[in-house]
């Protein structure tokens, strides 16, 4: 049965992805010196965030004495630096009722010298003050504990060339201060010659390194070739780094990449719940997030320090990990041979195909429509699932939303996937199976909720006039096996060469699973062009699991990132999954009738997650 085949390879992707998104298992305090362990480091952490310790309190004064006291045992020569507050530092002081009169950005800085002083050294990097209203056990208390115990290690591990420099800021919570602070008047500042920095938001979770500095790929080659040694392997894409960009956040890391230093920033965003909030204590904490940021904090610097030259700025890497195995990375001009070469595989399977089935260029373009059919209406009915998750509200325009959406983020992102999950199956399925009128009313209600309840949106009721309006078109028949699978992967690859031309770094996430289905389209097309048999289905089988899975745990990153915002981006991460998995579709009335019934089940199924979001969290 094709039903059975295409239900068990998305379920085993999904199962591959929730395993290759799991943390490490921190090591013991019995692990050699010369390695990372959490338990270990969380020592530090539990001191350190015992209570709130904002600027100005009593407790960021006993957490400054200790960190002073920690550096001073690893060796480290502490010293003190004090810099001024920023108007909007203060601001925030006296918004939340302080007095900021008397306030400075105090900076601890430790010093481990190198064998030779005149290199360029290198920065381990994090801030230790909290929010007044959290111990910070991961924000940041995590990252600073992290790079205490990669000194000892890296000590360990015997002398290096480099001088390492600890950088422990103040004030980032308020303004970025310390960082200010730093870069623009400590002596050590124009001696620093490339920077790791340690965050968090959150308490769980993969780290994943999700900033460098300009022209990249010197760096995200040491990275990766560092990375290999981390617990857990490495965890970055070049598409994070992207979004990451475009977005008004930033960390100490931004004041590092204005001065165009070289290095890397690492964070983990899972348990969104405990962002700045009194849950995020020690006990709460991953240990597996604090193993995993720290070891690759400790393999990166390590590297750097015994390294004869630090990166240099050339040009940004197209770069991904594969299952936190190992990192993939080419020079963005390797994009366009991808694209040559899928588009190659894919004419021959389309020659293969019409020559068998005699399929048309018409079932081609309506593949390639219920593509774009898919992508606007998980825009439509994602931002629909949101709003009813709630706060409702066009725009996430106080902390209250804010905070408010972090603690529902795992839940309203289990709700998504449902809905997203229905409209995958509706497309393959057949909307003409199912009812044309049927799924444009489907599409017509979610916009009318988002709208009602999130307000007017150009971009939803954008997705909305287009998810409708292809619903009914074309009409008759349903697309054919190859015409839907060839249809979708002639539009990724049109939507890969476009990115290709604009952005060629996020490029990857659309040319990579876009190359693997046209060559197993091309492969099944040689075993089999009728796709009738089992053996022409294996190609396509093995490529859903694979690519998938890995897909899936982009996805989840990507919710993590900007779901709040953009729920219907998992919409683009379905299509790419659909792109392995649509010529498994059932090809028997009965069975899709079966998946016809089991897409209204995870679309009324995905609200009702998104309603009891408003409960659970």
């Amino acid at each position: 049965m094709r039903l059975v085949l295409f239900l068990a390879s998305l379920i085993a992707a999904l199962g591959l992805a929730v395993i290759a998104s799991q943390t490490p298992a921190p090591l013991p305090a019995s692990t050699p010196a010369v390695g990372f362990s959490a338990e270990r480091a969380v020592v530090d952490v539990r001191r350190i965030a015992r209570a709130p310790h904002p600027v100005g309190s009593a407790e960021h004064q006993q957490v400054q004495a200790y960190l002073v006291q920690r550096l001073a045992v690893l060796g480290l020569q502490p010293s003190l630096q004090s810099g001024a507050l920023s108007p909007a530092a203060v601001a925030r002081i006296v918004k939340d009722g302080g007095d900021a009169s008397a306030l400075r950005a105090v900076n601890i800085v430790g010093v481990l010298p190198g064998r030779d002083p005149g290199l360029p050294a290198v920065a381990l990097m994090a801030h230790y003050d909290s929010v007044p209203n959290s111990p910070g056990a991961a924000d940041d208390a995590t990252g600073v504990a992290s790079i205490l115990e990669a000194v000892r290690a890296i000590k360990a591990r015997g002398g290096v060339d480099r001088t390492l420099v600890v950088l422990l800021t103040d004030a980032e919570e308020l303004n970025l201060d310390g960082a200010r602070a730093f870069f623009s008047e400590h002596p050590l500042r124009d001696r620093i010659g490339a920077v790791i920095n340690l965050e968090a938001r959150g308490g769980g979770g993969r780290a994943m390194m999700f900033e460098t500095g300009p022209g990249n790929a010197e760096t995200i080659a040491r990275y990766a070739q560092a990375t290999r040694k981390a617990t857990g392997g490495p965890s970055s894409n070049a598409l994070a780094i992207f979004i990451y960009r475009l977005m008004p956040n930033g960390t100490d890391f931004t004041v590092a990449a204005g001065r165009e230093l070289a290095g890397i920033n690492l964070a983990f965003i899972g348990r969104p719940a405990q962002y700045h909030s009194p849950s995020s204590t020690p006990d709460a904490l991953d240990q597996g997030s604090l193993q995993h940021i720290g070891s690759q904090a400790l393999e990166t610097a390590d590297a750097f320090l015994r390294a004869p030259s630090l990166p240099q700025a050339t040009q940004n890497a197209v770069y991904a990990d594969v299952f936190g195995l190992f990192v993939v990375h080419h020079p963005p001009v390797v994009g366009w041979i991808l694209l040559t070469i899928a588009g190659l595989a894919t004419a021959f399977a389309a020659w293969g195909a019409r020559h068998a089935t005699g399929m048309n260029a018409m079932s081609v373009v309506r593949g390639a429509m219920g593509g774009l059919w898919l992508l606007a209406s998980a825009v439509v009915v994602g931002q629909a699932v949101r709003v009813l998750a709630g706060p409702v509200g066009s725009r996430i325009d106080s902390a209250e939303t804010y905070y408010t959406l972090l603690r529902r983020l795992p839940v309203l992102e289990i709700g998504v996937a449902l809905a997203v999950a229905g409209l995958v199956m509706a497309l393959v399925a057949g909307r003409g199976r199912i009812g044309r009128r049927v799924t444009a009313g489907v599409v017509a209600v979610a916009a009318v909720l988002a709208t009602a309840l999130g307000g007017f949106s150009p971009l939803v009721v954008g997705a909305a006039v287009v998810a409708v309006g292809l619903s009914p078109w074309p009409s008759g028949e349903d697309e054919t096996p190859w015409g839907g699978w060839l249809g979708l992967i002639v539009l990724v690859l049109i939507l890969g060469g476009l990115v290709q031309a604009v952005a060629p770094e996020a490029a990857f996430l659309f040319l990579w699973p876009g190359l693997i289905a046209a060559l197993a389209a091309a492969l099944a097309a040689v075993i089999g062009a009728s796709l009738t048999s089992w053996r022409a289905l294996i190609p396509a089988a093995v490529a859903t699991v694979v690519v998938g899975g890995w897909l899936l745990v982009q996805g989840h990153g990507v919710f993590l990132g900007v779901g709040m915002d953009l729920p219907g981006a998992l919409g683009l991460i379905a299509l790419l999954v659909v792109l392995t998995a649509r010529p498994l579709a059932p090809t028997s009335a009965g069975e899709a009738r079966a998946l016809s019934v089991l897409a209204a089940v995870c679309l009324i199924a995905g609200c009702g997650v998104a309603l009891a979001a408003r409960a659970i969290a």
